[in-house]
């Protein structure tokens, strides 16, 4: 009986630390997943889809592959999971930020325009009710901000603060860009 307990014992030691194992396998490949996306190595992702990867799943804050590859600036990552048939170009990180804002947040302008195009709602708020037209404005993307009202987003969005638009280019100095959002309010 005292056999078959000390049995039962290394045995199940075996199998925690060969699960352990598995696991920081798994973790391990996650988080080279990630990289590949953040580094812009195409060829990696490439291989990961061929294996079977969801191209949707998110790490720990929500982030995809896509949203990392954009808010990182890899145009021609960004182009291949564009390109891939399942992804979802509209899906949020746990703040309900977008790849097109993660873009526009860190100034990857051709990287955003790219973005702009996914079959997403152009006024997708996050879970501040802010709009990736808010982030351009924040940030005084001038030549964005028009792009993104030409392809529809709304000028008069107020986030759950009470801010417009035109209020968030007021609060950084950006008095011409306010001026021109006020003005397309009013062209509305």
């Amino acid at each position: 009986m005292h056999i078959v307990k000390r049995t039962l014992l290394v045995f199940t030691l075996l199998l925690s630390v060969s699960l352990c194992h598995a696991q920081t396998s798994v973790d391990d490949l996650k988080a080279r997943y990630f990289d590949a996306a953040r580094e812009g190595n195409v060829a990696l992702l490439q291989a990961f889809y061929q294996a079977g990867l969801d191209g949707n799943v998110a790490d720990d804050k929500g982030y995809t592959a896509l949203i990392l590859a954009a808010y990182h600036g890899h145009n021609d990552a960004v182009s291949y999971l564009l390109g891939k048939e399942n992804i979802n170009a509209c899906q949020e990180d746990n703040k309900g930020n977008t790849a097109l804002m993660g873009a526009i947040f860190k100034g990857h302008l051709g990287v955003a325009r790219k973005l702009m195009f996914a079959e997403c709602n152009i006024d997708e708020t996050n879970s501040q009710g802010q709009t990736a037209l808010m982030f351009a404005s924040l940030f005084d993307r001038q030549s964005l901000v028009s792009e993104l009202i030409e392809k529809g987003a709304n000028p008069q969005h107020k986030d759950l603060a009470g801010n417009s638009v035109a209020d968030i280019a007021l609060s950084q100095g950006n008095y011409n860009l306010a001026k021109m959002l006020n003005e397309s309010n009013v062209n509305r």
